[in-house]
């Protein structure tokens, strides 16, 4: 009889579903009408567990799975995840580290040109027909050039040290802050946030700061001021929206570029309707390549624990 797997969020990579049928015997609990029979009637026999970063897994279903042997996390986040009570079990919780690092990057400094550029503004004047009813150039306002832009990076982990190397290319002088000054880092530690901001042209979120909520408040949006762009790629929750909303609307920044909200995928009206703001639905990561690298991190984690042993990418044991 295979292993019995519980999948609590599809993986959009169809060769790794033909591979994860092929070795185990996999239960789709999305597509599953009635989950808690399913589970009070097969939880017993579930010894891996995949689910996503933003589903996690709750503590009740961690304790009607008494025979599992890894939750392997498609994704970054473990928010969603009792880790001390895995810890407890020493149950392995896994996550994707690293795999998505290039996307993430890639994705906040296409988030800051095309907010310092209008881009998403610009092609909806040329759709619309507007470029025929105005061909004047005073049409589209003048955008800012991001070469050469101060970029303040919060948090310099994986993905904030990917983006400081991107903006180093275009001639973006560097600050950032974290918990801590760097050494093995060339660029300046800001000891603050506020300060940073006030620092900065443009105000780039790569914190994982699983605890932190807010710190990006209208302190800090008016301490980067009315030419100032934020960009956020890493939890919405860093950024209070209603202070945000309120300081696009009144034109204290400049501009957003947002991949990440708090109440996904509710999105503050104020922020959809504004042409100061450039949005994405949580997508930094949804790369061919990068789902496929972390889909690969997911089986080789679960291969690696159904086998007895520790594996690499835990986080709890």
């Amino acid at each position: 009889m295979k292993t019995q797997i519980l999948q609590l969020n599809p993986i959009l990579i169809p060769a790794i579903n033909d591979e994860l049928a092929a070795l185990y015997e996999v239960h789709k609990h999305f597509e599953i009408t009635d989950q808690a029979a399913w589970l009070q009637q097969h939880g017993a026999s579930i010894e891996a567990v995949i689910t996503g970063g933003h589903t996690g897994i709750s503590r009740e279903m961690l304790e009607r799975l008494p025979a599992l042997k890894v939750v392997a996390i498609n994704g970054v986040g473990t928010d969603a995840v009792d880790l001390a009570y895995c810890r407890s079990r020493g149950l392995p919780v896994t996550a994707t580290l690293g795999a998505l690092t290039e996307d993430v990057a890639d994705l906040a400094i296409g988030l800051l040109i095309a907010a310092c550029r209008n881009i998403c503004a610009g092609d909806r004047f040329v759709r619309d027909g507007q470029w025929e009813l105005h061909p004047q150039p005073s049409a589209i306002p003048l955008a800012r050039r991001f070469s050469g832009m101060r970029v303040g990076i919060v948090g310099m982990g994986r993905v904030g040290r990917a983006v400081a190397t991107r903006a180093s290319a275009f001639g973006c002088p560097i600050r950032y802050t974290d918990l801590h000054r760097m050494d093995d880092l060339p660029y300046e530690f800001v000891a603050t946030l506020q300060d940073l901001a006030r620092n900065s042209d443009a105000l780039v979120l790569c914190a994982a700061a699983d605890k932190a909520e807010g710190i990006v408040d209208a302190a800090v949006l008016d301490a980067l001021g009315p030419r100032g762009f934020l960009v956020n790629v890493a939890r919405g929750r860093l950024v209070n929206e209603a202070d945000l909303a309120e300081a696009i609307a009144a034109g204290r920044i400049a501009g957003a570029g947002l991949d990440v909200f708090v109440d996904e995928p509710r999105v503050p009206l104020t922020l959809r309707q504004s042409d100061r703001t450039t949005l994405q639905a949580h997508r930094a990561s949804a790369t061919w390549e990068t789902r496929a690298a972390m889909a690969r991190m997911v089986l080789d984690s679960v291969a690696q624990a159904l086998a007895g042993d520790r594996p690499t990418m835990s986080l709890t044991t």
